[in-house]
């Protein structure tokens, strides 16, 4: 790699570090919630999907089970999400969203399209969709 090449690669990789960063001071100045994004993205998960293994969040969210475990167990205990077992292996616990869950979501979504839109509000639809392309090639290959 030429180092013209690499500088502009770092210069992205800062922009895109300082952008993840303003996310979660937006997320975080304006969180009346009481939860993180991690939270907010394991019930929304779970809306999509439905139950889930604790395993199966963890990968999908690249967290460890432990992580998943301090993260998950904050929400049962707010009664947010609920553990259940799975219907083909009784052994095995799986984790489902509560109605009161799916109410916090509804309002955490709300939070997001308000900070959505403070960030990528002057973006054409054309520079949404090749920035989506150029962030989806870059995780995706």
């Amino acid at each position: 790699m030429n180092e013209a090449r690499r500088e502009s690669i770092s210069s992205l990789f800062e922009v895109v570090a300082s952008l993840e960063r303003k996310w979660a001071n937006e997320w975080n100045s304006q969180n009346t919630l009481g939860f993180s994004k991690t939270h907010i993205l394991i019930l929304d998960l779970l809306d999509n999907e439905g139950p889930k293994r604790p395993s199966a969040i963890a990968e999908r969210l690249q967290v460890t089970t432990g992580g998943i475990t301090v993260l998950t167990n904050k929400l049962i205990k707010a009664q947010l999400i609920k553990k259940t077992q799975n219907e083909t292996d009784r052994r095995a616990s799986q984790l489902e969203i509560t109605e009161a869950g799916n109410e916090l979501l509804l309002t955490a979504h709300s939070h997001v399209n308000e900070i959505i839109e403070r960030m990528f509000g002057m973006l054409s639809e054309d520079e949404i969709h090749t920035l989506r392309k150029i962030f989806s090639k870059c995780l995706f290959g």
